[in-house]
Formats: C-alpha cells, structure tokens, sequence
C-alpha cells in the first residue's frame, strides 16, 4: 500500500480480512475500506458463482486481493497468518462453513484474542433456519418487510436487495465492527459479531411496531397508513408522459405549501379527514396527469411542499444537487456513489480501483509480513 493509500479515512491503520463472498459482506468490507481501512479479500479459485467483471465490481473498490484455496492443506494455515496482523475478520459463509474450513472463531481468536470476528448471514448463526439457504426477498418476507411495501390491490413490491442485504444486513455488521473495535481500544478483548439480516431488517422496523402497538399502523393492510403509500400526501403519482413524482408533504405547512403550487381547487377535503383520503388522492392525481414530469420538477424545486421526481440512477447522476455535493462520482471509468459519510477531518476516498482476484498477493504479503502468501503469476492458488 503506498502513502498515499492510507492518508485518507478514520479507519486508517485497522487492517480487515474479508473471506470473499457475495452480497452484504463485500459491501459491508467496501464501506470499511472507503473510511480508510486496509481491506484484504481472500479471493476463491476460480472466482464466485453469481457475480460480474471484478473491474467492474465497485463493492470491490478500495480492497486488494490474494488468492487462498481455503480447501488446500495449507489454506488455513495461510488466512490465520493473516488474522494473526489484522484488526477484522469478514466472512458470508454458512454456520459452521468457516469452522470446517478451519478459520472460524475459536480458531481465529486463538491467534489473534484482540480480533473482531464479523459474521454476515441471513438467518443468524442458530435457530431452526439457520442452515437454510436464502435471499433477501425471503428474510424480508419472514421478518414481515415485505408485506408492508406496495399498494393495497398488487403483490409485496420488491425493494431490490436494498432493504434485507445492504440494510439490515451490511450497515448492522458494520456498526457491530465499529462497536467491538471501540470496546478493543478501550482495553477489551476480541468478539464475535453475528450480523443476521433477519435481525437486521426486524430492527430497522422499530418505528412501526411502535406505531402498531399503539394502534395507529393497520398490521397486514398495505397501502392503507400514514408511511406506505395510503396516505395521499405520502404517495408517488404518474405524470402526463409517464414518469413520477414522489409527494411527501406530511406536515401541516409542507401540505400548504404543496396545496398552493399544485393547486388543489377550493373545497378539496381536509387532509386529516381519512375517510376522504380516496377523494383526494383522486384530485391529487387528476392534477399531476396534466403536466409532465419535468414541468413538475421545475415548478416544486426548490421549495418546501417536499415533492420530487422519480428519478433513474443515470437521472440522479445528473442532478443539480448531487453534483454540486459529489454524492456520486466517476472513478476508473465507473459511475459510482462517493465514500459516505463524510468527515471533517479524516475525509474517506476512492483509492484504488476494484481489487482483480489474486493481483495483490505480493504486496500484500510484504505490507502484512505474510510469508505463507507466495508471490507470482495473477491466478496462481496460494497455500
């Protein structure tokens, strides 16, 4: 790593293996590596089952790569090398995958009682689905996510993998990490961390089991609260050409605002009146069919009704606003959001381009004084 790699982010210096894998854990990895960290993949051979050109894997970004074959004799041996000079372990296998392959806590804390163990999985490390294969659509669905998104007469709309995978599953380990790596600063010994998305997700619904617990969110009627599209001032409506715009004017001055540059006719039903919310979510929609979407857009920028269009990842890339802040950026040929959040002091950075499996050995093996890691061609299967 040169100098330049580790002036950047609050978590320069913490040193992360990543047991490579798909989905929440190489985001989770990513986001420690854009605040600094020095994240190492262990990259399979032959590479994942599902994925995309690594050059173009931006989860992939700020990472070097090796190349271990954890089923070789001296494959584990050569990981726990590299725990014993490392501050994190990330791994997305199974239960009990990482302890058969001989790199599971009780192994990894042995070499190394400082280490904070990170294990991302959907169902959690025991309980009766816990060796059950599984994706984000189905966590979400048994945690009851799922049932509470899209309108009242169409199936559960699926949030992409934002809400299980990203959500509740690699923003939750990553707190857990950070947790655990405080309690080590302050003198505490290494840990687990059992990051389940199915916790996750559950937890990221605090708010709404409050409000259902105190009768104000109907369990099971989507479409029909205050949050999930019933309310006709917290809604998505179509245009004239068949675009959208998203109206969220919850409260009393954003709705009189947003009343005001519609505009909504005299004599149109009190907005607190819900047995009159279908009657004005149809004048709502009446209006916003005359105008296109950018018509819409032009005439609420800027202005506190809370309304904006829907827009698609190439739009938003293109967006006054996101522009001006550098919320996404172009590095290495690739569009891709900028390190997130933002620090005054200690600013993340995209450092390096997504890791290729394999093509850091050598530098890798100096950087962590590795000698299991044999330098050589990019593809060759160390340990």
């Amino acid at each position: 790593m040169t100098s330049s790699d580790t002036a950047f982010g609050p978590l320069t210096g913490v040193r992360v293996v990543e047991l490579a894998g798909i989905g929440p854990a190489p985001f989770a990895t990513m986001l420690l590596a854009d605040l600094g960290a020095d994240v190492v993949r262990v990259d399979r051979p032959g590479g994942q089952p599902i994925g995309i050109d690594p050059a173009r894997d931006v989860t992939n970004r700020n990472k070097r790569s090796v190349l271990v074959d954890l089923k070789a004799p001296e494959g584990a041996a050569t990981v726990l090398e590299l725990v014993a000079a490392a501050d994190v372990l990330v791994e997305g296998f199974r239960p009990g995958v990482a302890e058969r392959l001989g790199v599971g806590p009780e192994e990894a804390l042995a070499r190394n009682p400082r280490l904070v163990y990170g294990r991302m999985t959907g169902w959690g490390q025991e309980g009766p689905l816990a060796a059950s294969a599984g994706h984000d659509i189905g966590y979400l669905a048994t945690v009851g996510t799922l049932g509470l998104i899209g309108e009242a007469d169409r199936p559960p709309a699926i949030p992409a993998n934002l809400l299980g995978d990203y959500g509740g599953g690699s923003l939750y380990l990553v707190s857990g990490v950070l947790a655990a790596l405080l309690h080590v600063a302050r003198g505490g010994e290494g840990q687990v961390v059992d990051a389940a998305i199915v916790d996750g997700a559950a937890h990221l619904g605090t708010m709404l089991w409050g409000l259902l617990g105190a009768g104000a969110w109907r369990d099971g009627a989507r479409g029909a609260n205050l949050l999930d599209g019933g309310c006709p001032y917290y809604a998505v409506y179509a245009t004239a050409d068949g675009g959208w715009m998203a109206v969220g004017a919850l409260e009393d001055r954003f709705y009189r605002e947003f009343a005001r540059l519609l505009p909504l006719p005299e004599g149109a039903p009190d907005r607190a009146d819900i047995t009159r919310w279908p009657e004005l979510r149809a004048l709502i929609a009446a209006r916003f069919e005359e105008r296109e979407r950018d018509e819409w857009a032009a005439l609420f920028e800027g202005t506190d009704a809370c309304v904006a269009p829907v827009l698609s990842l190439r739009e938003a890339a293109l967006h006054p606003h996101l522009a001006a802040r550098g919320t996404l950026v172009t590095a290495d040929g690739l569009t891709q959001p900028a390190p997130a959040p933002r620090f005054s002091r200690t600013p993340g950075a995209l450092r390096r381009a997504p890791a290729r499996p394999g093509a850091d050995t050598a530098e890798v093996a100096a950087d962590w004084g590795v000698a299991a890691l044999r330098a050589g061609d990019e593809g060759e299967v160390r340990g």
